[in-house]
């Protein structure tokens, strides 16, 4: 487990978070990269945020589970970067991803933020 996970997510959470995130790509805004994630966070525009688990060294996104709790942004791992970058339609991993705009997806991201919320208790 990294370092800067704080909870454990059950893998079908996982595979809804991102069919959730695939669908907010296609049908709205999302910003790729722990920089863009970061600026998005401590704007306050994020309203979820993807983290890998996988990513070498940690210290790339050790940051990014406090800065969403000091800006009350629901956040959520995923096993590889592979995968949040696939879910975007990028042929290459992503280390964190943020949904700006939610899209066709904004209920059902909106359900995955509450499920997660109940999984950090």
């Amino acid at each position: 487990m990294a370092i800067y996970k704080k909870f454990e997510i059950p893998e079908e959470l996982v595979k809804e978070s991102l069919n959730i995130l695939e669908n907010a790509a296609k049908t709205g805004e999302v910003r790729k990269g722990t920089n863009e994630v970061t600026k998005a966070v401590e704007r306050k525009t994020a309203s979820m945020v993807y983290i890998a688990e996988n990513v070498e060294p940690p210290e790339i996104v050790m940051h990014l589970p406090l800065l969403c709790e000091e800006n009350k942004i629901p956040y959520t791992f995923v096993p590889t970067k592979e995968d949040l970058g696939k879910a975007v339609g990028l042929s290459v991993g992503s280390a964190s991803i943020a949904v700006i705009k939610a899209g066709e997806a904004q209920s059902t991201l909106e359900s995955l933020a509450q499920k997660i919320a109940e999984l950090k208790k």
